[in-house]
């Protein structure tokens, strides 16, 4: 459940983008960061395609946005979803 949980709430962005991952130490990497917290960001990449695998496996939602600013108007949409303006 807590794997789950992590795969229901966690959503990575620009994951193609090697600038981004350079820069924010692969934190865009956020569903493999939630659930391999002390494995190192060098090994996102790789493990972010067995854990999309096991996703499409077992029908779990891997959420990812393809650009940065995809991630950043999903996050504003959200909020504006909570009623935060």
């Amino acid at each position: 459940e807590w794997a789950i949980h992590q795969m229901n709430t966690t959503a990575n962005f620009a994951n193609e983008s090697k600038v981004l991952c350079w820069l924010l130490g692969g934190l865009n990497f956020q569903v493999e960061h939630h659930l391999f917290p002390k494995i190192s960001h060098i090994h996102y990449p790789a493990i972010s395609k067995c854990v999309r695998e096991n996703c499409e496996q077992f029908n779990i939602r891997y959420i990812e946005n393809l650009t940065f600013f995809g991630a950043f108007r999903s996050h504003i949409l959200y909020l504006k979803k909570l009623g935060i303006d």
